[in-house]
């Protein structure tokens, strides 16, 4: 999952991306309002860490300006703001969860989850489509309760897919939340993750599971 951090705080900031890279999430940071808010306009994250304290634009504010602009991304505010009203005030602008300073890595990692399942309309922690079995915690595949064996980024791109089924996903959409801003659309790179991710789920199945939809972009079959 692709995650936006949006804090002037450049230690912690830094000090939590580390933590949830160990964790397998890519993370592109924002040190200032306006620059995290054009950020979040322009990429699709999966979620996006809000601070409120921010010295050249509130954090209120940009919460008001994405949920205006039909950004509905998970938003998660991170601030030392503990009064009720302004937790309050954060939710009833549109944010999806909040978390006051200090917090614990384990938890910031248990919310995103969270927030990214009730994004896609899930309650399980897995994701089943028929016989094929997704644990992003544990980043584990299996069909018919036969492990698949798959890279990093080709389970990144598998969770992201599932993750919409049955919609079909563009390769721009799984591009952006696949890899992290400095990646060139114009790589063959996805393409070669692409084509042994069908490969291996192909093998695991005896049918072909990941469908290219032409001009369109990749669906899960049932």
């Amino acid at each position: 999952m692709r995650i936006l951090i949006i804090e002037d705080n450049r230690e912690l900031a830094t000090s939590v991306q580390k933590g949830l890279e160990r964790e397998k999430f890519l993370v592109d940071l924002a040190f200032s309002g306006l620059e995290g808010e054009e950020k979040a306009y322009v990429n699709n994250y999966d979620a996006i860490l809000l601070d409120l304290n921010l010295p050249d634009k509130d954090g209120l504010s940009i919460l008001h300006f994405l949920r205006e602009s039909n950004i509905d991304n998970p938003i998660i505010i991170i601030t030392a703001r503990d009064e009720i009203e302004e937790r309050a005030k954060g939710l009833d602008f549109g944010a999806d969860d909040y978390l006051v300073k200090p917090f614990e890595l384990l938890e910031l990692v248990a919310r995103i989850r969270a927030v990214v399942r009730r994004f896609h309309g899930r309650t399980s922690p897995h994701i089943q489509i028929n016989q094929l079995m997704i644990d992003p915690v544990k980043r584990f595949v299996s069909y018919g309760g036969t492990e698949i064996t798959l890279k990093p980024k080709e389970f990144d791109i598998l969770l992201c897919i599932a993750q919409q089924h049955p919609a079909v996903v563009s390769t721009e959409v799984i591009a952006e939340h696949v890899y992290d801003e400095n990646f060139d659309p114009f790589s063959s790179v996805l393409r070669v993750h692409l084509a042994r991710l069908k490969k291996q789920l192909a093998q695991a199945s005896g049918k072909e599971l990941l469908k290219t939809i032409r001009a369109k972009g990749y669906q899960l079959c049932e």
